[in-house]
């Protein structure tokens, strides 16, 4: 009876507010009392954690993003994809698209890429006559499109979480950094082409006008934006050479940015600027760490008590079919993408759903992948899809019809996401052919 009125009691402390990382670690502290396990079990998880080498990444990660997205870098980057893209039909709809899936990458799911580049580029594609109703659907859908591509915090959190888990079985899942940064590439890929192919469609319905091609704009937007552009292919370039690990990579793009930002184009001062924003980074790094801690405990008790493989029991007595488990777990996914941030999802999600998964043969990496898509397509779900919210209030228009605008990219990544589900090998050909381990 004891234990039913601690649960209705966090329950109730939930839906007063009280902060995640609280209830979980409550729910921790609850568990193991309730098996007569020392709850010093929660701190030795904790302190795991903090000796896990791919820790250091997160905050290294999360504070050259926060540099990019203070910097000028919003402008040079729409600069630059504009004079490639402009001449095109629908040649600006790609622009935001492009812009935003590469800013999103380095600055996470954090509603950043509406706030900094939807500013920029709500008024701009307005005055080249796209109507507004498309370009709202286009800036919300883009404040999560990028979050495959490396060096995206939700793949690095999820590799974390994911590798401390355990399948049924008992075995530790091969989920590295460095297979996820590879295997997010072809899908995400495959998001941007598809928006593209819609938007070039929409833009040739309502005869926007093309920005004719000059190579002295191309040749202009490279040279602002010359420092910047190496950056990607020094991360992803330098962990497939073989030059530094993903947490290297980390720290030599951590470096670079604030380098190139402060002392070259001198956007940001390195006295004013820069302590305010590693300030403001780090409150997001340090929520992010305190829950993975807390829940951490919670999983150690999850792996305890077999809980994954009593689930995978109870759900095989009624599906044996993988493809009708793989349709579920996307219907589970998206509703957990509508109702909580990508953060706290897979810390607390991707524990229970990796052993499950992995029990119908699913590739653990190949899980991620769609779990990623799956909670990118979820900020844009209604009723409570954050993405909504932020550009409600960004753009000042009501949800209602900020919500009838991504209707249609919704419908759009759906698609997607049924191929990405449905053909693994687009997530792992990459993994194979680099022969990553």
């Amino acid at each position: 009876m004891e234990p039913i009125l601690y649960g209705i009691f966090l329950i109730a402390l939930a839906f007063l507010g009280s902060p995640l990382f609280a209830i979980i670690g409550a729910i921790a502290l609850l568990a193991f009392h309730t098996v007569g396990i020392d709850t010093s079990a929660i701190i030795v998880e904790m302190y795991r954690l903090t000796s896990a080498p791919t820790l250091i990444a997160i905050p290294l990660f999360t504070f050259a993003g926060y540099v990019l997205a203070e910097s000028k870098t919003p402008k040079r980057l729409v600069a630059l994809t504009q004079a490639l893209f402009g001449w095109m039909s629908g040649g600006l709809a790609i622009v935001s698209l492009v812009s935003c899936a590469i800013f999103t990458a380095f600055t996470g799911a954090s509603g950043v890429t509406i706030i900094a580049l939807g500013g920029l580029l709500y008024p701009i594609l307005l005055q080249e006559k796209y109507s507004e109703k498309f370009s709202l659907g286009l800036l919300t859908t883009s404040g999560s499109l990028g979050l495959l591509f490396p060096p995206s915090l939700p793949l690095i959190l999820y590799s974390m979480v994911a590798s401390n888990s355990r399948t049924v079985g008992g075995s530790v899942p091969d989920v590295s950094i460095d297979k996820l940064f590879v295997a997010g590439l072809l899908p995400g890929i495959l998001l941007v082409v598809i928006l593209s192919i819609y938007s070039v469609r929409q833009g040739s319905k309502s005869h926007v006008p093309k920005i004719p091609f000059d190579w002295n704009n191309v040749f202009a937007a490279l040279k602002a934006a010359a420092w910047e552009i190496p950056l990607p292919f020094l991360i992803i370039g330098g962990i497939y050479g073989g030059l530094f690990t993903a947490t290297e990579a980390a720290a030599v793009t951590a470096f670079y940015v604030l380098v190139v930002e402060v002392f070259i184009y001198r956007d940001l001062k390195l006295f004013s600027d820069i302590p305010r924003i590693m300030r403001e980074s780090m409150v997001l790094v340090g929520a992010i760490i305190v829950i993975l801690g807390c829940a951490m405990g919670l999983t150690n008790y999850l792996i305890d008590q077999e809980v994954p493989m009593k689930l995978f029991t109870l759900i095989q007595q009624f599906i044996s079919s993988r493809a009708i488990f793989l349709i579920l777990l996307n219907i589970f996914l998206l509703i957990v993408g509508m109702m909580m941030d990508i953060f706290s999802a897979i810390i607390v999600v991707v524990p229970l759903i990796v052993p499950i998964a992995t029990a119908y043969e699913i590739n653990p990496v190949h899980l991620g992948i769609i779990f990623l898509t799956n909670l990118e397509i979820g900020y844009l779900t209604p009723p409570v899809g954050l993405n909504l919210f932020i550009s409600s209030f960004r753009f000042e228009k009501p949800i209602s019809y900020v919500v009838r605008a991504v209707l249609p990219y919704i419908g759009i990544l759906l698609v997607a996401l049924l191929v990405v589900t449905y053909v693994p090998q687009l997530s792992l050909w990459l993994v194979e052919i680099f022969g990553i381990r």
